[in-house]
């Protein structure tokens, strides 16, 4: 299991880094992205510590990488490409964008000003037009099925552009709590739910495969 899309007590997560990761862990996971919410207010005080616990535990723990991450959440549009820079200065080699989900009240535009940001996942996209959805293709920005509940009621009309137009998907848990981590057949069975077929389950496990290997590659 690879999931890129979580959260800690560092925003709204159940856990502190370590027990997520134990967690985590213990549920089968082989990579871990730590996403917690940042925005103007505290992205300066989460990345960097993220971040440090990251690469102090990635020295010693066996069995799972943890990659630092940050997931700018109901950020001004027009704010969302300075944030995104100033994520990877601080730390985070994964920068999430929190999509404009149906069941939130997220600024209109966000979609679209994270897919012309340095970011690596647009999350939970919600319904997201055609035309983006081209864009996160042509610029290899990747598409999140969700496993949560909520976000996760557009992930059929989702799967079905990005196969259609050429974008590229990942399947992630955005997990808060314990009872949000799944064992990689769940996987499995939600993105066949969502319209997928055997092939393209497998390419969109594999997808999260090639992006956790980029991540570190282009760190190193």
């Amino acid at each position: 299991m690879i999931d890129l899309h979580t959260h800690s007590l560092l925003s709204d997560g159940d856990l502190c880094p370590a027990e997520l990761v134990q967690r985590a862990k213990y549920s089968g996971y082989k990579v871990l992205g730590i996403t917690d919410h940042v925005d103007l207010s505290n992205l300066d005080l989460v990345v960097p510590r993220i971040a440090e616990f990251c690469e102090k535990t990635n020295h010693v723990e066996k069995g799972i990488q943890i990659i630092p991450g940050a997931e700018l959440t109901h950020v001004p549009p027009p704010l969302i490409p300075e944030l995104a820079s100033k994520a990877r200065e601080k730390g985070a080699i994964l920068v999430l964008v929190h999509g404009e989900t149906i069941v939130e009240p997220v600024p209109r535009g966000t979609n679209r000003a994270a897919l012309n940001a340095d970011i690596d996942i647009l999350a939970h996209p919600g319904i997201i037009s055609e035309e983006e959805v081209k864009i996160a293709g042509e610029r290899r920005i990747f598409l999140e099925i969700s496993a949560r509940s909520g976000h996760c009621l557009t992930n059929g009309y989702v799967a079905r552009l990005a196969m259609r137009l050429g974008a590229k998907l990942v399947l992630n848990t955005d997990a808060h709590a314990v009872e949000d981590l799944i064992a990689s057949e769940r996987a499995r069975e939600i993105l066949v739910g969502a319209g997928l077929s055997s092939t393209e389950v497998r390419e969109t496990l594999e997808n999260s495969q090639r992006l956790a290997k980029k991540l570190y590659l282009n760190k190193s």
